[in-house]
């Protein structure tokens, strides 16, 4: 594990299936269940492996837009939700924040039990800073302004996640790694990293209405952490690609936890080194 003072962050790979840790804090986010690309099983063993006081749902827990098109909900899926809500039972705080694709869930903001499902969160860590928590896909001018545009994004995205199987297999023919092509896609194409880094700007701009510390979303399906200013951005990730999550620790520490299904979706190296990298421009 890698500890950054400046924001307080680090970085490391847990699989400690026979140790829950313990953790003030986590935030997961697009999950999206309902489609064939939810690596379900591995946030399963995130959420056994892992106990907080409070759980933020980041947004596009389940894909609405997929199942419109499609019912697909194995058991797996299933376990997810049941899991959350058996936290939830013994004690866990959940706050939901709906996303773009499960737009429908703002429909019930309120209180259920231990569940809370609202349009945006104001945390308070445990240094003391406060922090904005959105899902992101307000400042996504796509999904605002065009949306036909991203439902056509989403198809395309949908078909290059399901081409990733075919192409590991082959490349598990001749010894080679983990490989993703919509990562990849996502990854190399300029428009692609130059709209990141307007949304990264974007988030942080709207957070600073909010005159918070730090801002967290979800939505672009890339773990990050930046210092823009006086205001620190992170992103959790996401369950499709990265199957990454934020964790606080007891004293306001933010980690950065990597689950992969198999080896590595983005390789271990190259996942500790895009946050690495992120990490070191706040200093």
């Amino acid at each position: 594990m890698q500890n950054f003072e400046a924001p307080r962050f680090s970085v490391g790979e847990f699989r400690e299936t026979d140790t829950v840790r313990y953790f003030r804090t986590a935030w997961i986010s697009d999950v999206h269940l309902g489609t064939r690309g939810s690596n379900a099983a591995a946030l399963l063993e995130f959420l056994r492996d892992h106990e907080v006081s409070t759980l933020y749902i980041v947004g596009d827990l389940i894909d609405a837009w997929q199942l419109r098109r499609g019912i697909y909900w194995p058991q797996q899926h299933n376990d997810v939700i049941q899991k959350i809500l058996r936290k939830s039972r013994k004690g866990t705080r959940i706050i939901y924040i709906p996303g773009n694709h499960d737009d429908l869930l703002g429909k019930f903001y309120g209180a259920y039990g231990n569940i809370q499902i609202q349009k945006h969160a104001i945390h308070r860590l445990a240094d003391g800073r406060r922090m904005l928590v959105i899902h992101g896909h307000e400042l996504d001018t796509v999904v605002q302004n065009v949306k036909w545009l991203a439902f056509a994004g989403d198809v395309g995205y949908q078909f290059l996640l399901s081409l990733n199987p075919a192409i590991n297999f082959i490349r598990r023919r001749f010894g080679l790694g983990y490989w993703s092509l919509s990562a990849y896609v996502k990854k190399r194409v300029k428009d692609a990293v130059s709209f990141i880094g307007k949304f990264e700007s974007a988030v942080v701009r709207y957070a600073e209405k909010y005159s918070v510390d730090a801002v967290l979303c979800g939505h672009i399906h890339s773990v990050s952490i930046r210092r823009f200013g006086r205001v620190t951005y992170y992103n959790c990730g996401d369950w499709v690609e990265t199957c990454s999550a934020l964790v606080e620790r007891e004293d306001g520490v933010i980690e950065a936890v990597n689950y992969c299904p198999s080896a590595s979706l983005l390789g271990k190296d190259n996942f500790f080194a895009a946050v690495s990298e992120v990490g070191r421009e706040s200093f």
